[in-house]
């Protein structure tokens, strides 16, 4: 049996101003985007300068932030929105969705796009493989603060969290979560986009991937309390919103080559 290391999730505290690791995990993901979007600007099918990289991360911050706030409360508790819609806006108080955050990035990239005048699907591509050095940061941040954790069991990587009031091994999800969602992912969409490819592929590939990720991670993450299971007794919230991706990645992906053979 693994024991959580109880890390304490303030890294810094600077008087009444605490820092905590998972605003940390943020920051370094967006250098991360920054980063790698610098060294994707330098390839001749690049639709973005130099120059331009840091507003595009920007709008990209601001459509993970607001997205994944708001995706958190309508995906997942939207009957305390209705009663509490002040709620929304205290986001000191925790929840953020990344099914949320990705729909706010797409709005972002898409008036972004709009702004500098080039095409939202270049810019998706581009982005594409910027965005999961980020969300394993994130689960790093879930796993130091003890939250998200996986459901009990009795195998030999089950974790004690000595925060968890049931006191029983869990499965370490945020750290699956972590090698899926940002490890293979970034290697899968890195790799991939080292070539040029066909207009919409690289995007579709992060979806559909980050879909198929999510939904086997699901069996592991223990649901949200208040939810439960949505069907079938098995299936889970997280599950149903990456259904779509699934699905829509898979279809973009087979349409980008297809019209590339066609145009071709």
């Amino acid at each position: 049996m693994l024991r959580h290391p109880d890390i304490d999730p303030v890294a810094v505290q600077l008087g009444p101003l605490a820092i905590h690791w998972y605003g940390l995990m943020y920051l370094a993901g967006f250098a991360a985007a920054w980063y790698i979007g610098k060294m994707r600007c330098r390839q001749p099918w690049s639709p973005l300068k130099e120059d331009q990289l840091e507003d595009l991360i920007f709008y990209g911050a601001l459509g993970v932030i607001l997205g994944g706030r708001f995706g958190y409360v309508v995906f997942y508790n939207f009957e305390q929105f209705l009663a509490d819609p002040l709620w929304l806006f205290r986001i000191w108080e925790g929840g953020m969705a990344f099914h949320g955050g990705f729909l706010g990035v797409v709005l972002a990239i898409a008036i972004y796009a709009k702004r500098i005048d080039v095409s939202i699907y270049a810019l998706w591509d581009f982005i594409a493989p910027l965005v999961p050095i980020g969300l394993g940061l994130g689960r790093i941040g879930n796993f130091i603060g003890q939250e998200l954790w996986g459901r009990p069991t009795d195998s030999a990587i089950g974790m004690l969290f000595p925060r968890d009031p049931s006191q029983l091994p869990r499965h370490p999800s945020q750290l699956y979560q972590f090698a899926l969602e940002g490890v293979l992912l970034f290697l899968i969409v890195f790799l991939y986009t080292r070539k040029q490819r066909p207009r919409l592929a690289p995007g579709a590939l992060f979806v559909l991937c980050y879909g198929i990720f999510r939904f086997i991670v699901e069996f592991f993450r223990e649901p949200d309390g208040h939810i439960g299971f949505d069907a079938l007794g098995w299936v889970t919230r997280g599950q149903l919103l990456s259904l779509p991706m699934i699905a829509v990645g898979l279809g973009v992906l087979i349409y980008a080559y297809r019209r590339d053979r066609v145009q071709g």
